[in-house]
């Protein structure tokens, strides 16, 4: 059985039976999500592992040996915490989440509902402040949080430092390996990020962006909703809604491309330059 988009039309007699969908891509994501669900998930409060004084926790946990939960946490219901995730005092976790083994989330931030996190990742590690005194560099007390709004995924080993004041927060975002958020970085909803994307401090980024790998931004940009910025672009300014932009220092695609065709040809037309040189040198000893 194969699946295939409603506009499939074969070249050929095919020798097993296709199925029609508006979307083949969309639908084996769906088969997958149902064999995914079929999947037994562990329950229960495995020992040894640290509850503490004055955390709630919902109906239906998974608590796996050697998680660490802060007093004064409060998870929802039906949340899974697998082995040697640490949750520091006062955070808040909400309903259906997942978080996975060895991840770490410091006091004080807030994880939605229905999100996944991955191993490994850290929430809520100081944002990179420093102040220059003389030779040397005073540390700015990072005091923020984190939040992480509803059904957002994080990739593993990812990074998202707490506000230095105020919150970093992410909205409905799909995040792969390898992500760093910088402290008081806004990243809306349904924006994805492929591995080792990095976003300095005090960036906002809109909603339905789309950045490729190894994407750098700097600090106290704006990046607008619906942008899409191809693999390793180095993002220096600010850039408007719905804009596709690649290169660093980015910018247009368009303009790029162009560029970039003379930029291959730069060494014939840096030889056409010498031999016109030559000429003109030529030239000038005739006279």
């Amino acid at each position: 059985v194969v699946l295939v988009n409603h506009d499939f039309s074969p070249v050929q007699q095919v020798p097993c039976t296709l199925i029609r969908v508006p979307s083949a891509y969309e639908a084996i994501a769906s088969l997958l999500q149902m064999y995914d669900s079929m999947r037994s998930r562990p329950t229960g409060i495995e020992q040894p592992s640290y509850i503490g004084e004055g955390a709630v926790i919902g109906e239906a946990p998974y608590v796996g040996a050697f998680a660490y939960i802060g007093k004064g946490a409060k998870i929802g219901n039906d949340v899974k915490i697998y082995p040697q995730v640490y949750i520091g005092e006062g955070v808040v976790i909400g309903d259906h989440t997942t978080i996975y083994a060895g991840a770490k989330i410091y006091y004080g931030c807030v994880i939605g509902s229905g999100c996944t996190i991955h191993a490994g990742t850290v929430i809520g590690a100081d944002g990179f402040g420093f102040a220059p005194n003389g030779d040397n560099y005073n540390k700015v007390p990072q005091i923020g949080n984190v939040v992480i709004e509803d059904n957002v995924e994080i990739g593993a080993n990812a990074c998202i430092d707490r506000a230095t004041m105020g919150s970093t927060r992410i909205k409905g975002v799909k995040l792969d390996n390898l992500v760093q958020i910088a402290h008081n970085v806004v990243v809306g909803e349904n924006t994805v990020m492929a591995a080792q994307c990095g976003i300095a401090g005090t960036t906002k980024v809109g909603a339905h962006c789309m950045f490729g790998g190894q994407v750098g931004i700097a600090g106290h940009l704006r990046i607008e909703d619906k942008t899409m910025l191809a693999a390793q672009s180095g993002v220096t300014n600010d850039i408007p809604e719905g804009s596709v932009f690649m290169g660093a220092p980015a910018f247009d695609v368009s303009k790029y491309r162009k560029c970039y065709v003379l930029f291959r040809k730069l060494p014939e037309l840096y030889g056409q330059l010498r031999d016109l040189e030559k000429e003109i040198q030529t030239l000038k000893s005739k006279q």
